[in-house]
């Protein structure tokens, strides 16, 4: 516990750490002296992740904070500012994956590098938009987390929409860089025999369960360490496309696989990568959601540790 001569009259600078999606946000002082500071949130008010947010915390002689008398500056995030950051980093997410999926044609970096390019450009997103938009990328991912209630519904068609554009954008442009080296339908996903349409769907719902599970571990949960959330996120996506990429193409995704079957028209099977990745994607929320721990009321303990 901090001395109260060390805390009379002292004002602590907080910035917030914002996670990948909705969650409540973890913040830390940023004095010389490490100090961690639990808000309080109060009647329909809660803490969630801001862009460039400081707060200034006013700390009384006990070592107690009382956000409700704080003077409180933030900056959200508003719908155009997700928008952006949704379809800029769904474009860059596609154009990358997709892309090395011609490079493996083209000069055959294996399987290996293409699990390798799609994780590493997932975990650069995630630190790169995640505190904007919440890091999606994937109608799957938005729609599991409305239905958890950890994303508002009224959202999810704006969301799901910036990314399938986003998508259709990015394989529109790999057509035309690559449309005289190699045909678009090698990033088209698919399964042949002797995959059965059954076993690609249980394929894909258990990589979507997966990638759900993991995300709801370290975003919504609010004993993670959000730090390493990119990372996780990242590396369960290169785990599971070594596992599956040549058996279904491990999509996870039903707007990676709608714009490459949109742009060269071709629907084989298309249904399997839009049902089978959101009904994953929705167990694995609710699963995780059914066994995290509930957050502790933060009213009974507002003291700073020493």
């Amino acid at each position: 516990m901090i001395s109260k001569k060390c805390c009379n009259n002292a004002k602590l600078l907080c910035r917030l750490r914002p996670s990948i999606n909705k969650g409540e946000t973890k913040h830390e002082g940023i004095l010389s002296v490490a100090l961690m500071a639990e808000l309080t949130p109060t009647p329909n008010r809660f803490w969630s992740p801001k862009v460039a947010s400081e707060v200034e915390l006013e700390v009384d002689e006990e070592g107690k904070i009382s956000p409700q008398d704080a003077a409180v500056k933030t900056t959200s995030p508003t719908n155009v500012h997700k928008i952006l950051a949704e379809f800029a980093a769904t474009y860059i997410l596609i154009f990358t994956g997709c892309g090395s999926i011609i490079v493996d044609v083209l000069h055959n970096i294996s399987i290996v590098g293409i699990a390798i390019v799609w994780g590493l450009v997932v975990m650069v997103l995630v630190y790169t938009v995640g505190h904007i938009s919440g890091a999606h990328f994937n109608p799957a991912v938005t729609i599991a987390f409305a239905v958890s209630r950890k994303f508002p519904w009224r959202q999810v068609p704006i969301y799901i929409g910036t990314q399938i554009v986003a998508s259709l954008l990015a394989t529109i442009t790999l057509h035309v860089l690559y449309n005289k080296q190699v045909d678009l339908d090698k990033i088209v996903n698919g399964f042949s025999e002797p995959t059965t349409a059954l076993e690609a769907i249980v394929w894909e719902f258990i990589l979507a369960f997966i990638l759900m599970f993991v995300i709801c571990g370290v975003a919504t949960d609010h004993r993670a360490v959000n730090d390493l959330s990119g990372v996780a996120v990242g590396g369960a996506i290169l785990l599971n496309v070594i596992v599956a990429g040549k058996v279904t193409g491990a999509s996870m995704n039903p707007a990676r696989s709608i714009a490459p079957a949109v742009v060269s028209s071709n629907y084989k099977n298309l249904w399997v990568y839009i049902v089978a990745p959101i009904l994953g994607a929705t167990a694995g929320s609710l699963v995780y959601g059914a066994m995290q721990v509930p957050q502790p009321d933060k009213s009974e303990d507002t003291t700073m540790p020493a």
